[in-house]
């Protein structure tokens, strides 16, 4: 096990185009980071240049308090999983996993013993005298982590490992590596597009976009806390909704105005965020997520002043809960994610979604009123895009 430390690590390719600027970020001992970002934000190249297969350009990189921005992949300690798993495929599955092995020359014997160890902690005991071709997709993906395992590195590299399973099979294998590392004790360095990996599987989760680090904090922190609004909508899933507004106070009370609707706030909001104060009457953006909506017909009890009203576009009912679509009056705001802006057309400039509870009974069609839970209405500066907490 080791320590990682990236000191203001930079990548600049000979055409001159940055991919990664003056990236810091510190791995503890046994400790599961997962850097996210959307597609093209230099994730992969800077686990690229951790793993020695990119140059650095300017910084420093320190594994275990030693310096190896030189030293060649081989003698860095290292074991990478990819998402393409690269396996061998004339090779059986224990082949497969002693490969390392067998390049350090160890004997027969004690490969054997190294891969079985391997083989039970993934539960491919079964497998070992099977060809890839005949596995599973996640099958495979197990076989190359247990390729990672026998080396015993220092360092587990994961390159987007999940990608090429489908979505029930990401969900089994999001928990069975986190499992597999919190046992082993290894420092993991995750990459991923995938937000929703990020939040269950990492320890601590670094937000990346254009090759600049975002934020850097426990996934419970990065969902209440966001220190952007980048970082507000990429984590969440749904994205949170974020419009222009305005934030005013009058007999004591405050307010939102949300495009054509004005909404009562929680006066808690300026002692849970005090530098809220410095821009009343002055636009900021707001953020709601899509859980801290209800259905009024269905929780009658909240205030009367905290709701929305809204007539149902499209409804998603799925199970535990329905997603609400409606439209709003208020004017969207980007969030900088290129991946979301692929997919925003011009007639869903004003589109709200709501995380409503499976009793909701609206329909498309419907107006119906929306109760806010707004002490947890999230803002932001509308020039910096910074949030405006203390």
């Amino acid at each position: 096990m080791a320590e990682v430390t990236l000191d203001k690590i930079t990548k600049v390719y000979p055409n001159g185009f940055q991919a990664v600027t003056d990236l810091s970020l510190e791995l503890k001992d046994g400790e599961f980071l997962v850097l996210v970002g959307p597609s093209g934000c230099g994730k992969s190249t800077a686990l690229r240049m951790i793993a020695g297969l990119e140059q650095i350009t300017n910084g420093d990189l320190m594994l275990g308090g030693q310096r190896v921005n030189e030293t060649a992949p081989k003698d860095r300690d290292i074991a990478m999983v990819f998402q393409n798993y690269a396996l061998y495929p004339q090779m059986t599955v224990a082949e497969n996993i002693g490969f390392p092995l067998r390049l350090r020359k160890m004997s027969k014997a004690d490969r054997r013993i190294k891969v079985e160890e391997a083989a039970e902690v993934l539960e491919l005991t079964e497998q070992l005298d099977k060809l890839p071709a005949n596995l599973s997709g996640g099958q495979r993906q197990r076989v190359a982590m247990g390729r990672a395992i026998v080396r015993q590195p220092s360092l587990f590299l994961m390159d987007e490992p999940l990608s090429n399973l489908d979505a029930k099979l990401r969900v089994q294998m999001r928990a069975d590596i986190a499992g597999i590392q919190r046992d082993l004790g290894v420092t993991t360095f995750y990459v991923t597009h995938d937000q929703v990996e990020a939040m269950t599987m990492g320890d601590r989760v670094a937000v990346i976009k254009d090759g600049l680090l975002q934020q850097v904090a426990s996934p419970e922190s990065l969902y209440d806390n966001p220190d952007n609004v980048f970082v507000a909508a990429f984590i969440g899933s749904p994205s949170m909704n974020l419009y222009e507004a305005q934030v005013s106070e009058g007999n004591g009370q405050l307010v939102v105005q949300l495009g054509d609707q004005t909404l009562g706030l929680d006066n808690r909001a300026l002692d849970i965020r005090p530098a809220l104060r410095n821009y009343l009457d002055r636009p900021v953006v707001v953020g709601i997520r899509p859980e801290d909506m209800e259905d009024a017909a269905v929780a009658t009890d909240h205030p009367a002043d905290h709701r929305l009203t809204a007539t149902v576009a499209v409804r998603e009912a799925l199970g535990a809960e329905t997603l609400m679509h409606f439209g709003l009056s208020a004017t969207q705001v980007e969030s900088g994610d290129p991946d979301a802006l692929d997919e925003l057309g011009d007639d869903e400039a004003s589109r709200c979604t709501a995380r409503f509870s499976p009793q909701s009974r609206a329909k498309p069609g419907d107006e119906i009123q929306i109760n806010v839970d707004t002490i947890k209405m999230h803002f932001f500066d509308p020039s910096t895009h910074e949030a405006i907490r203390s």
